[in-house]
This record gives C-alpha cells, structure tokens and sequence, in this order.
C-alpha cells in the first residue's frame, strides 16, 4: 500500500518526522472512526503476517510457535479487541468537579494526542513490545515512528514490511538500524518517546528527550526477587517459578531474577524445582528443538560467567554453538556476586534463604525498586507486610509475569525500573494529554476577586478554607 520507509540518514528521519507532523495537524488521525479503522487495518495485517512473524522469531531467538503466539502474537490481538471495545468511551471529554470558588463554571478534562510519537523496541519480545505501544499510540490519535532492535534483524524486517504495507509512511513508518539509527532519532523533536530496554540506555534516551523537554514513558528492568515463605504451596511455587524462569529462556524484564526462601522449606522447593525442569524440558534441555535460545554471544558468554558465582544445584549444561543454556539453580552464593548485581536475563536463578520475614523485606528494600515483585505465601497478614513495605513496578502473589498479560492492570516501573505505564487504558493514557478546559458563564460575574471589592477578604476566608 505504502512506500517501504527503511531510512537511515539524519535528514531523512527529521523529512520524516516533518511529514509526520504536517499529517498530524491535518487533523485526519483524531476522529474515532479513524482511529478505529486504523486498529482493526492493524489487527488484519498481523493476521495476514502471522507465519512470517514466527518464523522471524524461530529464526532470531529458536522461540517455539506456541510461545511466540503466547507472548508476542496472540497478547497484541488481545490489546486491540479491548481497546476497539473500549476507545469510544476513552475519547470522551470527562467532567469534572467544580469547586464553591469557581460557582457558575463547569470544568472538562479533555485528551487529545501529542502528535508524532517514537517508539524504540527491544529484542526480547521483538514482536509484542513494538506493537503493543504502537495499539496506545494509535489510540490516543498519533503518528508513529517504530524502530525495532538491531539483535533481531528477521522480526525487525518483518516489522518493516507489515507496517509499510498496511500504513503511509507520514502516519506510522519503521526505521530500521543499530544504536547509531537510536541516536539521530533520538535529536529530533518528537512529541513523545516510548522506550523498552535497559537501564544504561534509558537514562541516555531520558537525557536526550529532555533536549525538547519531550514526556517519555521508561520500560526498563532490574533485579525482580520472589520469596518463597514457608507456609507456600510448593509444588505451585516450584512449577511457577520455573516457568517464569525460563519462559523465553530467562530473557525477560519480569523474570524472576533471585529467590529468598524460608530455610525451612529450601531442600524442599528445590527438589520440586528439579523435577519441574525435567517435566518441562526432559533430560536435554540444550538439544531440545522448542527450547529458546539466547540473543547472541556476547549475552551467552556474560550468562555463562555467572556459572561460577555459586554452587550448581541442578542444569549448568550450555552450547555456544547454538547459544543453548540449561536451567539452571546455584546456591552458596554471596549478595555482592556479579550474579546479583545486574539483571541476568537468562535461565540462571541465585538462590538465598532467610530465617526471619522482615530481614528478607530489608534486603529488598536495600536495592534499587525492582520491575517486579513475587510472593508466594498462604499468610494474609504476610502478604499485607510485603505489599506495604516494597516499592516494585507490579507483581503476583503465589503467581510470577502473569500479571503482564491482563489489559485490566497498568504494566510499568518506579525508579530505577522505570516510569509510566502502558496496557489496556494505561496505553491510551501513556499516549494522550489530558487537556483540563473550564467553562465559565457568563450569566453573572463574581466581583469578589477583583480588586476593592466589598467584604472580599472575609468571603475569601469562607471559600477558601
């Protein structure tokens, strides 16, 4: 339908960008219908591109079709039918409150679009985290410029292709390219970046949007712990953390990246963490052709050197070759490790214990907010502690990364993790201004605030208390 946009010099972004925003203050892309219409053109061009899709992401990261429609494919239709249900209703003007000061006026919040967003994507879940920001964007009546990761170039083209068909380049384009492409983007006056990726990186996307002072929304990561109390379910915990674990082999945000289990329930949780790996990958997990690879070596080899912070309690098999590594479980291993200072991001789970509740709290709390936060217990009260006492972007009790998946629950970080939200309504609002309007009548006019009025100060007093 449209011209491929496959751009990768500094002028022809910032044409882009200028054609964007000239398309933008058509108007053309505010209307419901339009909006619509674009949503439901998206859902039938990811419909249309779903085999070369699983393909791109066999090729890029050996992820299997069942966990590549689980993840990836099958969560974007899940985010445009909630939002097509829902948007006419989103756009409205809200109403809201009028305070005795302000008597005789109405007040209105009203979202409109920012205009011409930027939505740089990782290559983790390479499909998802491109277009389920994209969904918000075009929800919220922008324009768009997706640049996918460079690390997994198969999905990046496809991307490319998809998006080009189905949308002219002035309303949502693709640019392709490494971190060099991230930079000049990244010069130009968008009206609002969107940025998944790592901390490092965020801050630099974060010193760069503040050039034009541009809102940015922050999906970054961290260190997500999961405690393990020991009145837990621990055939539940054992099956859910490990599936958690090593969904997408390790190589996701939310993963659970340390345990802290109640030493009295150790042995016990690790022996049904064990044969939970066993049930899910059989005796060769490496050579198993379902299994996800890592994204490259360089992340390969950095994973691989964790394998000496501690004790090997089950897995530690890997293959360069084709970039495999087991699931694996170490013990005996020191809180100032390498293992425990960045996010691991791949199947490798440190494993602490503790004896007492609120020293386990406090050694959360010691580190930077996580993304995510996990507690398994059957405690009411405990719960309670733990959800009074961490910050953390969002979690699961006796669950782990599903609460990634509902459109019902923003999806974001705090601190370090991050800022903003995105998911369901909190895409549309991640995307849009809330414009606050009051109406005043002209009807009658309050003489009490201007100058020399009569008892002024004494109705002041009374109105604002």
């Amino acid at each position: 339908m449209a011209m491929v946009v496959d751009l990768h010099s500094s002028s022809g972004m910032d044409s882009l960008l200028t054609g964007q925003k000239a398309y933008f203050a058509s108007g053309i892309t505010k209307p419901l219908s339009f909006r619509v219409e674009q949503l439901k053109k998206l859902h039938a061009i990811i419909k249309k591109y779903e085999k070369k899709l699983n393909d791109a992401c066999y090729e890029d990261l050996h992820k299997s079709e069942k966990d590549t429609y689980m993840t990836e494919i099958g969560i974007c239709y899940m985010e445009i039918s909630f939002t097509l249900k829902r948007l006419g209703k989103w756009m409205k003007p809200r109403k809201a409150k009028t305070p005795m000061t302000h008597f005789g006026s109405k007040s209105y919040i009203y979202p409109e679009p920012y205009g011409s967003a930027l939505i740089i994507a990782p290559w983790n879940y390479p499909i998802n985290l491109a277009i389920a920001p994209l969904i918000g964007a075009i929800a919220a009546g922008n324009c768009a410029v997706v640049k996918p990761s460079e690390l997994t170039p198969t999905v990046s083209a496809v991307l490319r292709d998809m998006l080009g068909e189905a949308f002219a380049p002035e309303y949502i384009a693709v640019v392709e390219g490494g971190a060099e492409e991230s930079k000049e983007l990244l010069k130009l006056p968008f009206d609002y970046i969107f940025f998944t990726g790592s901390v490092q990186v965020g801050k630099q996307v974060m010193e760069s949007a503040s050039r034009y002072l541009t809102p940015v929304t922050l999906e970054l990561g961290g260190k997500s712990p999961v405690i393990v109390h020991k009145d837990a379910n621990l055939r539940l915990a054992a099956k859910r953390i490990a599936w958690a674990k090593t969904l997408n082999a390790g190589q996701t945000c939310v993963a659970p990246d340390y345990l802290l289990v109640h030493e009295d329930v150790k042995d016990q949780l690790l022996e049904e963490m064990k044969k939970v790996g066993k049930a899910f990958y059989g005796e060769d997990p490496v050579g198993d052709e379902d299994y996800t690879r890592i994204v490259n070596e360089r992340h390969f080899d950095r994973l691989v050197s964790y394998l000496k912070d501690g004790r090997i309690l089950f897995g530690g098999s890997s293959d360069r070759e084709t970039r495999a590594i087991e699931f694996t479980v170490m013990d005996n291993v020191e809180p100032d490790a390498p293992v425990m200072q960045d996010e691991i991001f791949g199947p490798i789970l440190p494993v602490l214990t503790y004896k007492d509740f609120a020293e386990t709290i406090a050694f959360v709390n010691a580190r930077p907010k996580p993304l995510s936060f996990y507690l398994f217990t059957g405690s009411k009260e405990l719960e309670a502690r733990a959800l009074a006492s961490v910050s953390f972007g969002g979690g699961c009790v006796n669950d782990a990364i599903f609460h990634l998946a509902t459109p019902y629950l923003p999806f974001g970080g705090v601190g370090n993790s991050g800022m903003g939200a995105y998911h369901g309504k909190a895409s549309f609002d991640t995307f849009t201004h809330s414009k606050s309007v009051m109406h005043q009548t002209t009807r009658f006019d309050l003489k009490v605030r201007y100058p020399h009025g009569k008892r002024g100060l004494r109705l002041l007093k009374k109105l604002m208390k």
